[in-house]
């Protein structure tokens, strides 16, 4: 814990050998209490400067400056996201917030939790920033505007349901054309209002054809007057871009005539008041049913004078015409008529005449020499056709017994192969078995030799190489010795191992052999000495 400060007025009489030492993290601490302890929460004026948007981390960080002074800003990333009112460059605000330090650069800063701006003119440079903002992104454009339904089936109304904008709206539909009605409750006022409204307009345009609710063929967004910043919520850019983005054409209703919001540039149709909205939806049912009826009349008029016209010019045209224009082709029908029934009667001989003509060449017995001619032809084809298959299946047999002939003879010609291929490689192996064993070192044990390994196994090629003490074993074509290499006489361990017996025999030192009389003096001698 710091030392009691010291006064001011004493510090310089004081030693300098007295004064309270302070780490920088003491002092940076009781500079951060002091300036919370003493402030807490403010309201600061002042111009936005440095605002370059959000940060990854979803901060805000600028300065609030006027013409003498500037002081850091902060808004955490949960606090931004409910501002009604965004931080933009050079706007004049009023910020309100918790005055802290930051002990990582030495400075004071305040900790934003509200933003406002600083009266009306500030709230008109924010909206003519804005409204040229999305000017240049095209949302304003008249080209985009969709055009309004003459009678639309079903109207959607986005607005509040307990204010009065909703009851003048039904009222006006219900008077000139009642039509279907859809409210979607908002709030209108307030910092909500904004996300409401948009996802409104987003919620009818999300609606599919022919589904449970209908799908509204127009919008209408309302609002009653109020002041500016009464009706802000239709300024913030969701709301715009929603209105723009509908695919379903918009009525924008909000304040009165003299009231204009972003809204009304971005809809495809702007009225003055909700009433006037409720007028433009909808024609007057009975102006219309007047219309009808007048179009109708007019068009029965039309018809009947078209007709008398005719009528006349039909006249007119039937006097012009000459009284015997029809003589000469009524003489030629009338003389036509007359020789209609003689050829009619001559075309009718004629072709008795070669009825009669065909008839006499079908005689009885023509037909039954036909027929007989026709089964002769038909017996002969069936014998040919007999002989034909007979003859085609005995060269089939005699084809399918040279091919079985030749099939029995190549099998013969491949088992007196294989059995001679199996007797060549059976003589090969019998060769091969006599090599390996001639080649065998048991054959050379069976000639008298030994062979010597070591412990592990592994032969022993030289007297050298075996040490006194050693485990030896010997191999002979008969059995296996296992013995014990030691000085000047090798101790040696026979087991015999046979199908019941273990035998073990520990031969004595040897002896100075004696020379025998046949043996001379080359003898072979122990084979351990």
């Amino acid at each position: 814990m710091p030392s009691p400060r010291i006064p001011p007025e004493s510090r310089a009489e004081a030693p300098a050998s007295n004064l309270t030492e302070w780490t920088v993290s003491e002092l940076s601490a009781a500079l951060k209490r002091t300036v919370e302890d003493a402030y807490g929460f403010v309201r600061v004026r002042g111009e936005v400067s440095g605002f370059r948007g959000a940060s990854p981390s979803g901060h805000c960080y600028f300065r609030l400056k006027d013409d003498r002074a500037v002081i850091e800003g902060v808004i955490w990333k949960g606090v931004y996201g409910r501002m009604r009112v965004k931080p933009e460059e050079g706007l004049d605000v009023i910020a309100t917030g918790k005055l802290t330090t930051f002990p990582g650069s030495s400075k004071y800063q305040i900790v934003i939790d509200s933003l406002e701006p600083a009266g009306v003119g500030a709230l008109m440079k924010l909206l003519e920033e804005r409204k040229k903002k999305l000017a240049a992104e095209g949302l304003f454009d008249e080209a985009r505007k969709q055009l309004i339904p003459f009678l639309p089936e079903v109207i959607g109304v986005v607005t509040s349901p307990t204010g009065a904008v909703i009851r003048d709206i039904l009222h006006r539909l219900s008077d000139r054309f009642p039509r279907h009605v859809l409210v979607w409750p908002v709030r209108v006022q307030g910092e909500a209002s904004a996300a409401e409204v948009a996802a409104a307009i987003e919620g009818f345009n999300n609606l599919p054809e022919g589904g449970a609710i209908p799908r509204p063929d127009l919008i209408i967004v309302a609002r009653g007057g109020g002041s500016l910043e009464d009706l802000w919520s239709f300024n913030e850019e969701i709301v715009v871009r929603a209105a723009a983005a509908s695919m379903i054409p918009l009525i924008s209703a909000v304040g009165h005539e003299t009231d204009v919001t972003l809204i009304d540039f971005a809809s495809d149709k702007r009225a003055p008041t909700p009433t006037a909205a409720a007028e433009m939806a909808v024609p007057v049912r009975v102006e219309l049913l007047q219309t009808l009826n007048g179009l109708a009349s007019r068009n029965l008029a039309c018809m009947q004078r078209g007709m008398e016209r005719l009528k006349r010019e039909l006249t007119m045209l039937s006097r012009a015409l000459p009284k015997d224009i029809l003589a000469e082709p009524r003489q030629r029908l009338d003389t036509l008529a007359e020789r209609l029934p003689r050829a009619l009667r001559a075309n009718a001989h004629v072709h008795h005449t070669q009825y009669t003509r065909v008839a006499t060449r079908l005689a009885p017995q023509l037909l039954i020499n036909t027929f007989e001619r026709r089964k002769e032809r038909y017996t002969s084809l069936n014998q040919r056709l007999k002989a034909s298959l007979l003859a085609n299946a005995q060269a089939h047999h005699a084809r399918i017994e040279r091919a079985r002939e030749r099939v029995t003879a190549f099998g013969e010609r491949s088992r007196r192969a294989t059995l001679a291929l199996l007797k060549l490689h059976h003589t090969r192996i019998e060769r091969a078995e006599r090599l390996l064993a001639a080649f065998s070192y048991r054959e050379v044990l069976k000639r008298g030799f030994a062979l010597v390994r070591d412990e592990a196994g592994q032969p022993v090629r030289a007297a050298a190489q075996v040490v006194a003490g050693a485990a030896l074993d010997i191999e002979f074509a008969d059995g296996r010795l296992a013995v014990t290499a030691g000085g000047a006489s090798v101790v040696m361990r026979e087991t015999v191992v046979t199908e019941t017996t273990v035998v073990e025999v520990v031969p004595k030192p040897p002896s100075k052999p004696k020379k025998s009389r046949d043996e001379g003096g080359g003898g072979q001698g122990s084979l351990f000495g």
